[in-house]
């Protein structure tokens, strides 16, 4: 199976580059998703415990997981 995605540009340029760069941002997403456990586990905190939640609130909220990929 194959998928293409076809961009107009320049006029697309901004697509373009969210579906060019998914791969980028997941990882940012692991890595400070990665970076706040490591933190927790060494010195749990209110204010890291809340931003773990956010975070997997946000990816609920957009339909998307660190689990997706791997």
């Amino acid at each position: 199976m194959k998928a293409i995605l076809e961009f107009n540009l320049p006029e697309d340029n901004q697509e373009f580059k969210l579906a060019t760069k998914a791969s980028d941002w997941w990882c940012v997403c692991w890595e400070m998703n990665q970076w706040l456990r490591a933190h927790y586990k060494c010195m749990p905190d209110k204010i890291c415990l809340d931003a773990m939640e956010k975070l997997s609130e946000l990816m609920n909220k957009n339909g998307v997981s660190l689990d997706d990929v791997q």
